[in-house]
């Protein structure tokens, strides 16, 4: 281990995940040489601090460390006054979602509490590449009710219940728990989340994987945690005008478990981490270098990747190729 004064901003190994639904765009737009399986890869997690899938250090003086033992060390150091103990508090993902994903929703901290095992998961998706007609099921329409919902579940039908949004580039989606939502075919997301794996599958449209046998459904658990009273819209539009100056906008400034910003940069950006929380900057559209101004360091974090800064490491520069702009979003607690 190195000095908590030495900490500087971690990159991980990614950790790929195959699925059924799995795409290519992780290859396509952002260049990554994936393992060849026989299921395609749907996920690549970025942070990850789970039994069997804990994320390991990939340079620097701490290269080879696991996340839980940084964790354990440095403590608030590393993570903030407001980490409150235990594991890393979110699940960092890249989504690639070749076909659509299962109809599901997350249960909260209440349903957990009569359902042994099962862990809250509120998420966020920022989407950061989509193919044309690429689409996303978050949340019922106003007019759907319960009986609706419930009379065309196991139907294509399902479908007219939702709210079905066109995907573009720069778009974000706040997933609470409680809401209903599928991503559909052709999206790269960035998705921040609690730390948890559990999910309720409503519908897989009839989906069978490679064994011919259809995924197992969750109906009667899932059921218990939609929110049918939300029919709030969930996108929050990105910014569609262009400027000649950074600019920083809130996507999530209201969630109790996580905190996200997107910064929009044409030059070098000024930033800080305060002692109340580490920060993820992970550079969507194309490579940023963070420059420590009190700490003599820098890091690189190309396109896709997400660094985690240290609550102590003080004053930082983000900085861009030549000639390139960059957006990054920034992800605390």
């Amino acid at each position: 281990m190195i000095e908590k004064d030495e900490l500087y901003p971690l990159i991980f190994q990614p950790i790929y995940v195959n699925v059924v639904w799995g795409g290519t765009m992780l290859s396509s737009y952002l260049g990554r040489d994936l393992p060849q399986m026989d299921l395609p890869v749907g996920e690549s997690w970025e942070i990850s601090d789970r039994d069997g899938a804990e994320s390991i250090v990939s340079s620097g003086e701490l290269k080879g460390r696991k996340i839980g033992k940084l964790i354990e060390y440095y403590g608030k150091s590393l993570l903030g006054e407001n980490f409150r103990g235990g594991r890393f508090p979110l699940l960092v993902k890249l989504i690639d979602a070749g076909k659509r994903l299962s109809l599901q929703v997350h249960p909260d901290e209440a349903n957990c509490r009569s359902n042994p095992g099962a862990e809250p998961k509120t998420e966020m998706w920022y989407i950061m590449s989509a193919r044309p007609g690429s689409k996303i099921y978050a949340g019922l329409k106003p007019n759907c009710t319960r009986m609706q919902f419930v009379e065309n579940i196991k139907s294509t039908d399902i479908e007219n219940c939702l709210q079905i949004h066109r995907s573009e580039v720069g778009d974000a989606y706040y997933i609470p728990a409680g809401r209903v939502h599928a991503i559909g075919s052709g999206n790269l997301l960035l998705e921040i989340q609690q730390n948890s794996n559990t999910t309720f599958r409503i519908s897989d449209w009839g989906r069978v994987g490679s064994d011919g046998k259809s995924r197992e459904l969750h109906i009667e658990q899932a059921f218990k945690c939609i929110n049918f009273m939300d029919r709030v819209n969930p996108k929050i539009s990105g910014v569609s005008d262009l400027s000649a100056h950074n600019r920083k906008y809130p996507i999530i400034n209201r969630c109790p478990f996580f905190k996200v910003d997107e910064i929009r940069l044409v030059e070098s950006y000024l930033d800080r981490t305060e002692r109340s929380s580490f920060q993820l900057l992970t550079a969507t559209s194309n490579p940023v270098t963070i420059r420590g101004r009190e700490k003599k360091c820098e890091v690189r974090i190309e396109k896709g990747r997400t660094a985690l800064v240290p609550a102590n490491f003080g004053g930082y520069t983000i900085e861009m190729d030549p000639g390139h702009n960059a957006t990054v979003i920034k992800t605390s607690i």
